[in-house]
């Protein structure tokens, strides 16, 4: 027999060490951690053991995973209710990008919307951008997380006056720091079809390059866009 068939055949027949106890007293493995050799059940004891702090360790990153996640929901909650209690359509992009910064502790946060009621169009938030910035929140399924490779929109984060002066309130400098990473989520009409062009663009930044990176789950800031995407259809014309 070859040692898959030895192996297949115990596995067929566990009786089999029940019936010969007396040769688990007299088979001896290499320790693997040690030149001494042990017996069957103290290896098993180890395997066991090695298993068992494979699982402790996985238990502790799931509650890890947990307690951040509770900590994400309950901060999405927060901003969440300071939007929806903003009445004022002029003041709710500032509401949006300041309660990012507050609540979440995002070190940058703007916006700009497009093709809104006439009412609205002077207003800061509704500056003129690119066409290549709504080409690209256009092309935006989910959010973008990644190195900022020199958008256009990562200059709204860094205006030539700062927010305290200012009307728009939708900007915020990172310390004076160049803004290394950035996420992007367009923004589009919840009542439209998925398909629907992006009526703005959401961004966020730091200058820490590993914030925003193209490896993060992004279910909450898709979930962000989403709300704040309801939130600023009051903009368009109906």
């Amino acid at each position: 027999m070859n040692d898959r068939e030895v192996a297949e055949y115990l596995l067929a027949n566990p009786e089999f060490f029940a019936e010969h106890a007396e040769m688990l007293a007299t088979i001896r493995l290499a320790n693997p951690h040690g030149k001494a050799a042990v017996s069957l059940q103290e290896r098993q004891m180890d395997m066991l053991r090695e298993k068992n702090k494979l699982l402790e360790r996985r238990l502790a990153e799931l509650l890890r995973y947990g307690h951040e996640n509770d900590s994400i929901a309950s901060k999405f909650n927060r901003w969440t209710t300071r939007v929806m209690a903003e009445r004022d359509p002029y003041a709710l992009p500032r509401t949006i990008s300041g309660g990012l910064r507050d609540v979440f502790d995002v070190p940058q946060a703007a916006l700009r919307v497009w093709d809104i009621a006439e009412p609205y169009n002077h207003a800061d938030f509704a500056r003129q951008v690119g066409e290549e910035v709504r080409i690209f929140a256009n092309s935006l399924s989910t959010p973008y997380c990644g190195a900022n490779t020199g958008f256009e929109a990562a200059q709204w984060l860094i205006p030539a006056v700062s927010a305290v002066s200012g009307a728009s309130g939708d900007a915020s400098q990172d310390g004076g720091h160049a803004t290394e990473s950035i996420a992007l989520i367009a923004l589009r009409d919840p009542e439209a079809k998925d398909d629907a062009a992006a009526f703005g663009l959401l961004v966020m930044g730091s200058a820490d390059a590993r914030r925003f990176h193209d490896g993060m789950a992004t279910d909450f800031l898709t979930q962000i866009g989403a709300l704040a995407s309801a939130a600023l259809s009051r903009l368009l014309p109906r």
